[in-house]
């Protein structure tokens, strides 16, 4: 840190941990609502006049309009976070996400308002992406620059436990849903419960995050006066090669989260005839397993590096994939959920929790939230939306989950090849690597660092 730079207490970087925790899981609470929904229900409530195949396909058509809106989200977001603070704009994309989820749990369906049932389905959920496009890039930032260098990987990830808290909250209020209706009462009324809790959720997570303080990082810019007029600027021309690095390197991670969480919810209910409260009870404990795996796999990074630990989670679900189709197409409980379990905890946890302090450690502090959000969600764009259509399209085109597997092979390589060139700053100051930034670029960089 440099002399002036306010700095932050254990007990504040502590606060700012579980506040941002906290926040992060009702705000992906609502975005993994949908997804869950569009798995079990909407290709029926919304596209009707399809065949089943078709219909799955439409309903994770809709689904992927979000990831399509995620990158302008992250965009405008990034821009006003680097110019007038990371707070901000968290309270802001929230009470965005809370509100057009509550709506959708209001939407009338194709049965009462015909064509216009799903495109106001895809415009809500256009507004969901956009709003999640912003709250990544802040929520992780609020923790990561609190963090002293030799905790930053421990306490960023916290931010992202609440991807599979949130994951685990949706397919449990879904779960308990379907338990306790018929499947009659469930597409006449139950899948709206989950949607309409967002409203209350919504308020807590506003409480929460307003008390947060701004970040020590954001309180020097203001001091030295040394934000960038046009942050988004500064990172697509002085940052391309590292933003394209870090957006491949989520290659494996984004397309196989998308698989063992979504795609298979499908697969298994629709394809394959499994119960569904098995398939949401097994996805239950998986995104528990996650959930107390990522602070360690956090951790972890701190002592041996990010991209060791990081990689090494793509290695492996290069090597796992093929063993997650035999082990859910034995249709059994106990398989089914020791697939799910060893996905999320190995391939997806030794991921999420790495990336707030590894894509933080690449930029310094006047472009950082601009450039960790379009880096995170342009991702979203090129792997994680297209990868349910694409699932359920090759199993249309060839009736065997092969070609996806090798999808998600192929995703593995190029996620190893870009982590390669990525700096490793753990342990370092968070600013300490910009000189290593300017010189892989090629280019001086101006700009305060924090």
């Amino acid at each position: 840190m440099h002399a002036g730079t306010p700095q932050a207490g254990t007990a504040d970087t502590r606060k700012v941990a579980l506040a941002s925790f906290i926040g992060s899981t009702l705000e992906w609470y609502d975005f993994f609502i949908f997804g869950t929904a569009a798995a079990l229900v909407f290709n029926t409530l919304f596209f009707p006049a399809a065949d089943p195949t078709t219909g799955v396909i439409a309903s994770f058509a809709t689904f992927a309009v979000g990831f399509v809106a995620r990158p302008i989200g992250g965009i405008v977001f990034g821009h006003y976070g680097d110019r007038l603070g990371r707070k901000a704009m968290l309270v802001l994309s929230l009470s965005m996400m809370g509100g057009v989820t509550f709506l959708i749990g209001l939407l009338p369906t194709y049965a009462t308002l015909g064509v216009w049932a799903p495109v106001l389905l895809t415009a809500l959920r256009f507004l969901q992406g956009f709003a999640v496009g912003g709250e990544w890039g802040g929520a992780t930032l609020m923790v990561v620059e609190h963090a002293g260098p030799k905790r930053r990987g421990f306490y960023g990830s916290w931010p992202q436990m609440g991807i599979p808290a949130a994951l685990l909250l949706s397919s449990g209020v879904m779960a308990a849903v379907t338990g306790l209706t018929s499947t009659e009462e469930f597409a006449a009324w139950g899948w709206r419960v989950p949607f309409l809790l967002s409203g209350v959720l919504l308020l807590v997570g506003i409480i929460i995050r307003r008390r947060l303080a701004e970040s020590p990082s954001f309180q020097r810019l203001k001091q030295t006066g040394g934000r960038e007029p046009l942050p988004i600027g500064t990172v697509l021309s002085r940052r391309k090669r590292l933003t394209a690095l870090l957006i491949g390197s989520q290659a494996a991670e984004n397309t196989s989260f998308y698989v063992f969480a979504v795609y298979s919810l499908a697969y298994l209910t629709t394809t394959l005839g499994v119960p569904r409260p098995v398939v949401l009870n097994a996805l239950m404990v998986a995104a528990a397993a996650c959930l107390v795996a990522q602070p360690l796999f956090g951790a972890l990074s701190d002592r041996i590096g990010r991209k060791r630990v990081f990689a090494g989670g793509m290695v492996f679900i290069g090597l796992f994939i093929v063993p997650f189709f035999l082990l859910i197409t034995s249709r059994d409980p106990v398989l089914i959920t020791v697939a799910m379990v060893l996905g999320l905890v190995f391939g997806q946890a030794t991921t999420q929790a790495v990336q707030p302090s590894l894509f933080a450690e690449q930029y310094e502090a006047a472009i950082r939230y601009s450039g960790v959000s379009v880096a995170y969600q342009f991702a979203t764009v090129l792997w994680s939306g297209p990868t349910p259509i694409l699932a359920a399209a090759l199993w249309a085109w060839s009736g065997s989950w092969w070609p996806l597997a090798g999808y998600i092979v192929a995703a593995a390589l190029v996620s190893v090849l870009c982590i390669r060139p990525l700096r490793e700053a753990a342990g370092a100051a968070l600013g300490a690597a910009t000189a290593e930034a300017e010189e892989s670029d090629g280019v001086a960089l101006r700009g305060a660092v924090a």
